[in-house]
């Protein structure tokens, strides 16, 4: 009978434990859409020299704390600070010491269980590998003149040239001449020159007269192990986010300490800036680039990403998840994200990542609030997604929605893919290599993807539309990052080509991209051919595949100097940069397209340009064409591979003899 009474007692324990507990990890909110919005812009950290604000965002968390540690070793722990939650789902405590230097980590209880700690979401500075979050004073992290640095004059978006590089490849190659390598500070070298006394780095890229350098990922990314030695670090293009507002550590030179590689990517950007070139960043706000280890879902589960009807994480990016813009604290991240690195670190333009996953009033939103800033801030973007998701097609920033874009432009793979071929057909031909039937393809970039009355949109490869309501919503080009280096395409494509002929529809390649209404972008290195041997998808492969070899400019030098000419011309001429849709299709007439052989006529002086009239001519085929001039007193400014705007001969009209792959422009002055 003792036994039983006791048994009895242990019965209605437990009994009342378990209702407590239950009690207790009941959740405040039973739906996510019922969470709390919270507007400030202090989630993170706030300093001063007295006393640290600490604020994270979790509306459902039980309990929260911080802590505090000496450096970023995970034993090296100071403190623990207990926080408090307010009705915008917020916790903050202030700790009141001098914390300049230390390091921290954020832990929520959920389900009477305390998780994994996690950095700071918000964060503006890190250890190595970001797991730890870091405290600094940013007043101290200005390199000398930063507070004198100020945005190259840029008049219109048209007026832009853009050069996509990838940081670690432009120095690496021994035969970079730059000693810093692989680092932000290696592009801020100057004077640096190649075994053969050509410029390489910032001055050639100064040389070449871009407007902007486009960086792939430089924000804090998983893929490089920032413990493990120089030599021992693998490549990686850092499209795999982890900390979206702070510089990437391999490319400082100490990842440690927070403020070194945020001196020297201000360091970087000022570089730059004095030498006339702005800064885009490659931002990756599409998906975190760990399913399930991300600072999202360790303080918010499930808030931060979409799902599908099964439950599990959506996928459109091919990465494993997908960030829900949509949401309102997804959204504001974003903003508060683009306008922090607008502000600190002065960029002058962002390209979106996969931007068909984003919706399109976060990307209005995203424009809106950098125009703010400075209107002539660029925003664009890849408009489509890598696979199926949750948000409705008519709500994503697609290509196809580029006509509800506000100052938002779009990478056209319309002309891409009618000038070299199917991206993932790695052997189809296309205009340049002589493949038949794409005119009207290279016709819709020439155009700036806008409405123009000489085209059949249905002949066009992808877009049966027009998707620009004006050219500068359109990005012209022929190669990127992704998938092979033009020259490594006709390598494959082009087995039997000769190097002259190679080289011969290269440059009608850029010179396409070049001299077509919209925004030209340029992968760094095609101007001299780069190579990556033949490898398709160079995302985690070796220096010696990726690095820039700068043997290659004295190589093709012809090229460098043909591409050189030709953005000069491009800068100097209104005609090849008209701003509206009207413009183009009022002053822009095609005097014929077919037999891989398109010509068309622009109306300079009715655009302000010093050339009354312009004819472009352009042979996709190997061997020669004719086509009839109008009578006239016209002069070349591009022949034989070759600008020149004041020594060529002259031409009065009539058969005009095209060579094979060739380039042509006509002139009257």
């Amino acid at each position: 009978m003792k036994i039983n009474s006791i048994y009895f007692l242990f019965l209605i324990f437990t009994f009342f434990s378990c209702k407590n507990d239950q009690e207790e990890v009941k959740l405040k909110y039973e739906k996510i859409e019922d969470y709390p919005v919270y507007d400030g812009d202090d989630l993170g950290f706030q300093f001063s020299p007295d006393q640290t604000t600490f604020k994270f965002w979790s509306p459902n968390a039980q309990d929260g704390r911080v802590f505090i540690y000496d450096n970023d070793d995970e034993s090296a722990i100071v403190s623990s600070h207990k926080m408090k939650l307010d009705e915008s789902g917020v916790w903050s405590v202030t700790v009141k010491e001098n914390l300049d230097k230390k390091y921290y980590t954020f832990q929520v209880k959920r389900y009477n269980d305390w998780k994994n700690e996690s950095p700071d979401p918000y964060t503006v500075a890190c250890g190595r590998n970001g797991q730890r979050s870091q405290v600094i004073d940013f007043h101290k992290t200005n390199p000398s003149g930063w507070e004198n640095d100020h945005r190259p004059p840029l008049a219109q978006p048209n007026d832009i040239v853009i050069y996509e590089l990838h940081v670690r490849d432009l120095s690496i190659a021994e035969n970079s001449g730059i000693q810093q390598k692989g680092k932000f500070l290696g592009l801020a070298e100057l004077g640096t020159l190649s075994p053969d006394g050509l410029s390489t780095g910032i001055d050639h890229i100064k040389e070449l007269g871009v407007t902007h350098v486009h960086l792939l990922p430089v924000f804090d990314f998983r893929s490089i192990d920032e413990r493990k030695p120089e030599a021992e670090r693998n490549y990686n293009w850092g499209y795999d986010p982890h900390l979206y507002n702070v510089p990437e550590g391999t490319y400082a030179t100490d990842a440690i300490d927070g403020a070194v590689r945020i001196r020297e990517f201000k360091t970087m950007v000022k570089a730059f800036h004095d030498a006339g070139i702005r800064v885009v960043m490659d931002v990756v706000y599409n998906h975190t680039g760990s399913k399930n280890w991300n600072p999202f879902d360790r303080l918010v589960p499930r808030y931060y990403f979409r799902y599908d009807k099964d439950g599990n994480k959506s996928n459109a990016s091919a990465c494993g998840n997908e960030t829900a813009s949509e949401r309102p604290m997804v959204r504001n991240f974003i903003l508060q994200s683009v306008k922090y690195w607008a502000d600190e670190y002065h960029i002058d333009g962002f390209r979106f990542d996969l931007m068909g996953i984003h919706d399109i009033e976060t990307m209005n939103l995203v424009s809106k609030t950098l125009n703010k800033i400075d209107p002539s801030i660029f925003v664009y973007g890849e408009g489509w997604n890598a696979g199926d998701s949750p948000l409705p097609e008519k709500d994503r920033a697609v290509k196809a929605n580029a006509n509800q874009l506000d100052q938002v432009a779009v990478f056209s793979d319309d002309i891409r893919d009618g000038l070299k071929g199917h991206v993932f057909t790695a052997d189809a031909k296309a205009f340049i290599s002589g493949e038949k039937d794409l005119e009207e393809s290279i016709k819709f970039g020439i155009v700036g993807a806008t409405q123009h009355p000489q085209l059949d949109y249905s002949k066009v490869n992808y877009s049966k539309a027009p998707w620009a309501n004006q050219p500068a919503q359109c990005i012209n080009y022929v190669s990127c990052h992704d998938n092979n280096t033009l020259y490594d395409r006709l390598d494959i494509s082009c087995p039997k080509a000769t190097e002259e002929e190679k080289e011969k529809m290269a440059r009608l390649a850029l010179g396409v991209v070049l001299t077509s209404q919209g925004v030209p972008f340029l992968h760094a290195g095609s101007e001299f051919l780069r190579t990556k041997n033949g490898v398709e998808n160079s995302f985690e492969s070796s220096d010696s595949i990726n690095a820039i070899d700068w043997s290659r400019k004295n190589q093709y030098l012809s090229t460098v100097q043909f591409v050189k000419d030709l953005i000069k011309m491009r800068k100097a001429h209104p005609a090849f940069k008209m701003t509206t849709q009207k413009d183009i299709a009022t002053n822009l007439k095609f005097l014929t397209s077919k037999n891989n052989l398109i010509a068309y006529q622009i109306n300079g002086a009715a655009v302000g340009d010093q050339w009354k009239k312009i004819v472009i001519v352009l042979n996709g085929n190997s061997e020669s064409q004719n086509l009839q001039i109008p009578k006239g007193n016209w002069t070349y400014v591009v022949k034989n591979g070759k600008v020149d705007e004041t020594n060529f001969e002259n031409f009065s009209g009539g058969q005009l003899n095209i060579k094979g792959t060739e380039m042509i422009i006509l002139v009257q002055k």
